[in-house]
């Protein structure tokens, strides 16, 4: 399934631009803090409106041409930097949140095979604030997967996590590129990550 990125927006003095057609696989963003890749992947999101050009995830309008979907409607799973799970829900229930987002058409993934593929089983009652890091940003993959989406966004994933764990989520993400064939938008400024992981590079604030 190919994703068509084609938009700009002005935040302040900057102007933030991407221009590409990513297919299968992982595709990575990469260039120097600050250059926009996040901004680009909230566009992708819904979380940031362009002002101008168009987003399409196969034959489905994102953006453009006088559409502009919610984020619920895209079908679009996001992992954040920081992980960002509910405090006040313990695992199990921060999993389901994704999958209730998810209408049943669209659920292409359980919660018992997530927690399995995840190897997250036995930290389905604990409560987020209990995680490791590593732990955590598992939880919130599984959280994106169970949203049933057609792409999967992750914003410098690795980045809070020490050497080891980095190492744990690279194999997870490994997985998901290989095993599930999901198609992948990666942020990163690490070029070790980027060899690592990377399908496909697009250059962003060159």
């Amino acid at each position: 399934m190919a994703i068509d990125i084609d938009i700009s927006r002005r935040l302040g003095d900057r102007m933030i631009a991407a221009r590409f057609v990513a297919g299968p696989g992982l595709t990575a963003l990469f260039g120097p803090s600050g250059a926009g890749k996040t901004s680009i992947l909230n566009m992708v999101a819904g979380l940031l409106k362009p002002d101008r050009g168009h987003i399409r995830i196969g034959d489905r309008t994102l953006f453009g041409d006088g559409i502009d979907l919610p984020p619920e409607a895209r079908r679009v799973g996001y992992v954040f930097q920081d992980g960002r799970l509910f405090p006040h829900r313990r695992v199990r229930a921060n999993l389901l949140y994704g999958h209730h987002l998810a209408g049943p058409a669209d659920r292409w993934m359980g919660l018992d095979e997530a927690a399995q593929f995840l190897g997250i089983g036995d930290l389905l009652d604990r409560w987020p604030h209990s995680l490791s890091g590593g732990e955590a940003q598992r939880v919130a993959i599984g959280r994106a997967l169970l949203a049933g989406p057609e792409i999967l966004l992750m914003d410098e994933p690795l980045s809070s996590l020490d050497a080891a764990r980095r190492g744990d989520i690279m194999v997870v993400i490994e997985r998901i590129r290989d095993e599930l064939k999901l198609p992948i938008l990666y942020v990163s400024h690490d070029r070790v990550e980027v060899d690592r992981l990377a399908t496909s590079v697009v250059t962003i604030g060159e």
